[in-house]
């Protein structure tokens, strides 16, 4: 009987110490790695941002596409109203502008605010203060305003990015950098074809109202974009997005106040 206690005991002590050993160097491992995992997620945000913009090209290296990205300054918008975000605000919100995240964000009630019973967009919370990038001739005038949307797909959250160009109203383009779509179908989001539809609309009409939008079928009208065929829900989500971003619960009003100079 003892000789079978002490096979137990060895082979339960033997298990725990693997268990511990491999968490560990689980550990180990995920904290010597992040640095790297931070800098590949830095490089992705920048690829997106430069792809919205028409600015990535093929092949280009990680330092090509630093430079560029260094052109754009990171700004918080204080979106409920329409202006860029001071410093003591934020400072008073304990929000540290180079580590904000958006999505943090919007789970946090003190720096958001709950959509229930009226999100069109389907994201359910909205984070007070919104990143977006600025490209400023050097006149000091904006020359490409990116815009980070996100709203309700088909089978989850769609994040993409909009860019508009200097005259805030003309669409520069837009891409999707994070959903899950049905492939072939409402992932031709991607689509280069696609995407090329956006350049050149214009976002807003003479009276600020959202003229985009995104139609089922073919777009024939003014800033009418096609819709992806079979997939009338990933359609109708992206139509909804960016109604809702460029609208007055979104970037609408400080678009607005920008354009005004009063940004």
């Amino acid at each position: 009987m003892s000789s079978k206690q002490d096979s137990t005991k060895k082979t339960l002590t033997v298990a725990l110490t693997l268990c511990l050993v491999c968490s560990v160097l689980v550990s180990v491992a995920a904290v010597g790695l992040k640095p790297l995992q931070d800098a590949n997620k830095a490089l992705d945000r920048n690829k997106n941002v430069l792809a919205a913009a028409g600015l990535l090209k093929p092949q280009q290296s990680r330092e090509e596409i630093q430079r560029l990205f260094e052109e754009f300054d990171l700004r918080l918008v204080n979106l409920p109203e329409g202006r860029f975000a001071t410093e003591d605000e934020l400072r008073q919100a304990g929000i540290d502008p180079r580590n904000y995240n958006d999505r943090t964000a919007s789970r946090d009630p003190a720096i958001s605010r709950s959509l229930r019973g009226n999100d069109p967009a389907g994201i359910q919370r909205q984070a007070d203060f919104a990143t977006v990038y600025l490209r400023q001739t050097d006149a000091g005038q904006t020359d490409l305003l990116v815009l980070p949307i996100h709203g309700a797909g088909l089978w989850g959250a769609m994040y993409g990015i909009l860019v508009l160009e200097g005259d805030l109203r003309t669409v520069r383009g837009l891409s999707y950098y994070e959903h899950k779509e049905t492939p072939g179908l409402g992932a031709k989001v991607e689509n280069d074809d696609w995407r090329a539809q956006w350049p050149g609309q214009v976002a807003f009409n003479d009276d600020g109202s959202v003229a985009l939008s995104v139609v089922k079928g073919r777009g024939d009208g003014p800033g009418e974009i096609d819709g992806l065929s079979g997939a009338t829900l990933t359609t109708n989500g992206v139509d909804r997005m960016i109604r809702f971003w460029l609208g007055e619960r979104g970037y609408g009003p400080f678009i607005a106040q920008l354009q005004a100079g009063k940004g």
